[in-house]
């Protein structure tokens, strides 16, 4: 065989490792929050989803995207969406590991810890089936607000099974929820809501209504129900919707079309039309944006979690790549520059392990004042900043892999998909502007500032800048008078908050360069602008996910 046809040079796809043992910062995250925690269920996720087996269904979920079906041959309107079976596979994945509705039955002191973590490792498999999950661990709390439908669809939603049949809830032995909030003319600002829920009676399940009108984003709409905001009589309110109702009809959920979106390939995302569709209050009339926020609290948090697992895969493939691949005499990952790049990489991915694994902590302990307050303030810090950096990292980790990055075929293909999911989670639950407005508004009650400056102090005196930006925040959060510096300042409290916490969690190869960059000033407006100073082996060592 010619030379020129013999493949050489070409790095082996990073496959077949446990994602949970070798994630050293996830580990010492979980060490400082949950220390009682008990890993052995999330070795067993991480071993399972680093398998070439479930790593060719997530190629395939995404390969083979969601198809609708309006009608049957007879021409009865049936609204289904049909899934490649690899989608059900990690569905069933999923749920088997209670990333959804379990941590709200959990005994555990650290079920949404716990429940955090295994969401960041699923995320580096594959992150958009996890957007059912997501909204079913969501919605679950909100349920309360109707006991008799909690009583009912509680238990289920936390169940371990998946059952992806479309049949009364009775039947099945576990179930999924969604929620349908935007219209056309609103986005956001749910207020603007159009759809309509007029009375029709009452049962069991207490005040049933009927609903008219549509949703701009209804994603999921395979689910078995959904949580909708609706203007009743009192104002906007909160519904729960089945997909299909006791006696075994359907719902009048009519599937417009599926969105055609840049990323999120496996998961359906759809426009759909109510036609009084039979719906059931929770909670009182015309507090339906409180239950908005409740719910709207959890998806944040999964969205700050899940661009914090996808950094971390994208990291791990340059990493593989690097490691490997051999260019003007040395292995990339010798390079002095690629390490100047990738130990950058590997500092902010920590830095949104060490974020998000804290945000959860705080889901934990609601009874703690502290705890409460930490859940309202990083909250949109947590989804702000770190989702926020997700696409700017995603593109330099794409670049550490040259043209193999760009293509979307093969193990190294993933990097692709990736790179399209990392926009989304900034965009979902409320973009930057409203994070910044909702940080605002959190600071401005109660003893808000405070419990920021409590969270600092245990890392006070560690390094000189992270010292000064926490001296200056109470004063700069007081001085505010406008809306205008708040996205800067989100990204303060952020950046300060990671700094307090690598400081307690990292090696000091990691903080000094976290601090000497982020909070110090030493470094440029892109990745791989680190001062010569740094520690780069150590901190790509402690990165490696060999």
């Amino acid at each position: 065989m010619d030379t020129t046809h013999e493949v050489f040079n070409q790095p082996a796809p990073l496959s077949g490792y446990n994602l949970f043992e070798t994630n050293r910062p996830l580990r010492d995250a979980l060490k400082f929050n949950a220390p009682q925690l008990q890993l052995a269920p999330l070795e067993h996720l991480g071993a399972q989803i680093g398998t070439a087996e479930m790593q060719t269904h997530a190629r395939l979920a995404n390969t083979h995207t969601p198809v609708l079906h309006t009608h049957d041959r007879f021409g009865r309107r049936i609204d289904e969406v049909e899934f490649h079976p690899s989608y059900h596979a990690l569905m069933t994945t999923a749920v088997g590991a209670g990333l959804h509705g379990t941590p709200w039955t959990g005994d555990s002191p650290s079920c949404h810890v716990r429940r955090a973590a295994g969401f960041m490792l699923f995320t580096e498999l594959e992150p958009s089936i996890l957007c059912p999950i997501s909204m079913s661990y969501a919605v679950t709390p909100a349920l309360r607000g109707n006991a008799a439908i909690h009583a009912d669809w509680g238990p289920k939603l936390a169940s371990l099974w998946y059952d992806p049949v479309l049949k009364p809830w009775h039947e099945k032995p576990g179930v999924t929820m969604g929620m349908g909030m935007t219209e056309k003319q609103g986005g956001s600002d749910v207020r603007a809501n159009t759809t309509r829920a007029v009375r029709a009676g009452s049962d069991i399940w207490g005040e049933r209504y009927e609903i008219t009108g549509h949703k701009w984003f209804f994603s999921a709409p395979m689910c078995d129900a959904f949580l909708v905001l609706a203007q009743a009589p009192a104002g906007l309110s909160c519904f729960f919707l089945p997909r299909v109702l006791s006696d075994g009809s359907r719902n009048t959920i009519h599937i417009q079309r599926l969105k055609d979106k840049l990323g999120n390939k496996a998961n359906a995302s759809s426009e759909v039309e109510f036609h009084g569709a039979s719906a059931w209050l929770v909670g009182e009339e015309g507090r339906g944006i409180s239950q908005i926020l409740e719910m709207g609290t959890m998806t944040r948090l999964d969205c700050a979690l899940g661009t914090s697992g996808l950094m971390r895969q994208a990291l791990s493939l340059a990493l593989n790549h690097t490691t490997q691949r051999q260019a003007f005499g040395k292995r990339l990952i010798e390079q002095p520059l690629m390490k100047n790049v990738l130990a950058d990489l590997a500092l902010e991915s920590e830095a949104a392990t060490a974020l998000a694994i804290r945000l959860a902590r705080a889901f934990d302990h609601p009874d703690e004042e502290h705890e409460r307050l930490m859940a309202r303030l990083l909250t949109p810090v947590a989804k702000f900043w770190i989702c926020k950096r997700g696409s700017l990292f995603a593109q330099e980790a794409m670049e550490c892999l040259g043209g193999n990055g760009y293509v979307e075929e093969g193990g190294e293909g993933v990097m692709a998909r990736v790179y399209r999911e990392m926009p989304l989670n900034s965009i979902w639950e409320g973009a930057g502007n409203i994070m910044a407005l909702d940080l605002l508004r959190g600071l401005r009650k109660g003893d808000a500032i405070a419990a920021l400056a409590r969270e600092l102090a245990p890392a006070r005196g560690s390094d000189a800048a992270f010292d000064r930006l926490a001296k200056a925040l109470p004063a700069r959060i007081e001085a505010m008078a406008t809306e205008t510096e708040a996205r800067r300042l989100a990204q303060d409290v952020a950046l300060a908050v990671q700094g307090a916490l690598l400081a307690q969690t990292a090696p000091a190869a990691v903080v000094g360069a976290f601090c000497a960059s982020r909070l110090g000033g030493d470094w440029g407006h892109a990745f791989g602008t680190l001062g010569a100073g740094v520690d780069f082996d150590a901190i790509i060592a402690r990165a490696q996910p060999h």
